[in-house]
């Protein structure tokens, strides 16, 4: 069984969307097991509007403080020590647990990941690797906004971390890389984006085809050809993440005001799902040594749901295995 624990106190709808996402993962997911972290009368006092759950996979485990979303990430977490970020992370860390799930306090996720699990040896910094929806197929976008300013060396370990998890996950036999720039040509950015460019194009192991402008995300392609990896640093890519959210309410307000009865539509519902960030649960923390998922704060229970699969998916392909061997090789496993 794969134990994925959840933060059942983090986000804007804890612990409603918490419990139903994980009762809804039970149900997809045979082979997982649900540790909701959490103060347990407020955990069992929702689990308890739900009669009819099988607790035979369902866990609570007891986590008496909460870190609030205003507070500083890394004080945080050393002042509260049984709060149920810590206390899930701690699972893994003592080998309780698998995997970790939270739509909490973003910073002090990253931060209790970061101490508690520690980083891959050969890593410069962990990174948060954003599915973004395309005309095609997903694209992973990574940094999303771990690390705002970021070196040349740093952007090609995102690259290799995302080449892995594209492969794992995404089920890309061969992930295309691109650098996030203003042009394609070799001496478009700036200088750390030329630096990072030289660098890419002279790495074994990855398969990069080049710059790529912001438009190419959308299309999931460039004039360069299909692109599954895009790299950039963490200040554009949260830029970008936040920009991209709006798109999709965009394009429901616009139907709404205009063709309102397509909305019934069942292949027009299929676009909006597609657009949906819940259908992509969380972003992954990729260079931890463990399994770290950081869902948006206003996920519902289908996003807790499907970043419980991603989690689960994470252990069950050995992908933390996998980024080890690579960064201990050198170059990516074949």
């Amino acid at each position: 069984m794969i134990r994925v624990a959840l933060d059942a106190m983090g986000g804007d709808h804890a612990p409603q969307a918490e419990v139903e996402g994980a009762i809804a993962a039970l149900a997809l997911l045979p082979g997982v097991v649900v540790q909701l972290v959490g103060q347990v009368e407020v955990v069992e006092a929702e689990l308890a509007k739900h009669p009819g759950v099988d607790r035979g996979r369902l866990e609570v485990v007891p986590a008496t403080e909460v870190i609030g979303m205003g507070e500083k990430p890394l004080a945080a977490v050393r002042k509260k020590p049984k709060s149920s970020i810590v206390v899930g992370l701690g699972l893994q860390k003592a080998g309780g647990s698998d995997a970790f799930v939270s739509a909490g306090n973003t910073g002090a996720i990253l931060a209790a990941s970061t101490v508690l699990l520690g980083i891959h040896p050969g890593v410069e910094r962990a990174t948060v690797a954003t599915p973004f929806p395309t005309a095609d197929l997903p694209v992973l976008v990574l940094d999303g906004g771990a690390n705002v300013d970021c070196s040349p060396k740093e952007l090609l370990g995102f690259a290799r971390l995302g080449s892995v998890f594209a492969r794992d996950i995404l089920r890309r036999e061969r992930p295309l890389v691109g650098l996030l720039n203003i042009g394609e040509e070799d001496e478009k950015g700036n200088a750390v984006s030329r630096q990072a460019h030289e660098l890419l194009k002279q790495a074994t192991g990855i398969n990069y085809i080049g710059n790529i402008e912001g438009r190419d995300i959308l299309a999931g392609h460039s004039k360069l050809g299909h692109v599954d990896v895009v790299v950039t640093d963490g200040f554009v890519g949260n830029i970008l993440l936040k920009f991209y959210e709006s798109v999709a309410r965009l394009i429901l307000r616009l139907v709404k005001r205009t063709a309102p009865d397509i909305l019934d539509r069942a292949d027009v519902q299929e676009v909006f799902r597609v657009l949906d960030y819940a259908e992509y649960g969380g972003a992954p923390l990729l260079g931890v040594r463990g399994v770290s998922i950081i869902c948006h704060g206003s996920s519902g229970s289908a996003a807790i749901k499907n970043a419980i699969r991603v989690a689960a998916q994470m252990v069950e392909t050995g992908l933390n295995q996998h980024i080890a061997a690579e960064f201990a090789a050198g170059a990516p496993v074949a």
